[in-house]
């Protein structure tokens, strides 16, 4: 079916996935909505085309462990017991027919509400935004929507504001997608976790014509992470912008004129952490792209990401992803040697 070599020297399994994303799948989902978000990310996730989930892993769920139907009446078996408390990157709630989701069990609710508060990302296909409205978390938000269901939404949920011609929003920790639309948050969610090289092997194995992917998106991006503390993000701005200077934490006080104690609470109320570790985290994620897309040495690369040297950028990615910068680099070249040969 295509030229890419099937067994490969290389260590198929790292110790960790990119991205963990579990389905939670209610009874007469829509299949279609389900199909544009995991296809794409079925594809990244293979070194060849075997469709392993070797890069990216996911489980199906429903909730209460027992097979469910889609709305055209294929029948799904769930891989994994119900499990909101796994180390998910995503939680995906997917709808379909309105009368599974108008009115939601109310355990089902502050389940969401739970996952919510541990940060978790939510996403909701097609009628599980309905979900999500129910459990409180779109309240004075934005989400996507489909037209044939935005009068009824307005009227039960006046608080939160329906937008019926974009793909997908991220807001609030809620990212909604109305049916027929979640390729191009697959694909976004495959340039985050995986990188561009990744998301072109997808576009070309799935015919997608680059040029126009997109066009049918508005003309608001919306981040996949996004804060409501209007602090966090002029801290993050800073801190992304002072990546390659190993500044003090007094510094980053200074410039947003407020002290430590504050920072922290702000920053452990909309990430889950300490301005400190938050900042560790962004040098870091800076530091595996920079070993993919450049050839400069480790030493350079910690000290590009404000680490004191080679050393300690190794300990902390170690930590962070479960391998030296040098296994990261190297399996993930190994790879690109793979979707792109020439």
């Amino acid at each position: 079916m295509d030229n890419y070599p099937t067994h490969i020297n290389v260590q198929d399994a790292p110790l960790r996935p990119d991205i963990r994303i579990g389905l939670v799948l209610i009874n007469h989902f829509t299949l279609n909505c389900v199909s544009e978000l995991i296809e794409p990310i079925r594809f990244a996730a293979d070194i060849s085309f075997l469709s392993r989930q070797i890069f990216c892993q996911w489980e199906w769920m429903s909730c209460d462990n027992q097979p469910v139907t889609s709305s055209c009446g294929l029948h799904i078996v769930p891989t994994a017991e119900f499990n909101l408390h796994s180390n998910w990157d995503y939680v995906v709630f997917a709808g379909g027919l309105l009368d599974q989701t108008r009115d939601a069990p109310a355990w089902l609710l502050e389940a969401m509400r739970d996952l919510h508060a541990r940060r978790v990302p939510i996403i909701t296909l097609c009628s599980a935004t309905f979900l999500a409205a129910q459990a409180g978390l779109l309240e004075g938000k934005k989400c996507a929507i489909h037209f044939t269901t935005r009068d009824e939404f307005r009227e039960r949920f006046p608080n939160v504001s329906p937008v019926i011609d974009q793909t997908y929003i991220s807001d609030g920790g809620v990212i909604s997608s109305p049916v027929g639309t979640a390729r191009d948050l697959a694909m976004d969610i495959i340039l985050q976790h995986c990188g561009e090289l990744r998301a072109k092997k997808v576009q070309k194995y799935l015919l997608m014509d680059e040029g126009k992917r997109g066009q049918t998106r508005s003309r608001v991006s919306h981040p996949l992470k996004t804060y409501d503390d209007e602090l966090v993000q002029r801290t993050i701005a800073y801190m992304q912008q002072h990546l390659a200077s190993p500044e003090p934490l007094q510094t980053l006080t200074s410039a947003m004129q407020i002290n430590l104690r504050q920072l922290n609470q702000a920053f452990l109320h909309s990430t889950g952490d300490t301005a400190a570790v938050h900042w560790r985290k962004m040098r870091l994620e800076h530091a595996r792209k920079l070993m993919i897309a450049s050839n400069v040495s480790i030493n350079n690369v910690a000290k590009s990401c404000g680490f004191s040297d080679a050393s300690h950028l190794i300990t902390w990615f170690r930590k962070q992803y479960g391998e030296t910068p040098s296994d990261y680099r190297k399996r993930r070249r190994d790879v690109e040697r793979l979707i792109a040969p020439n």
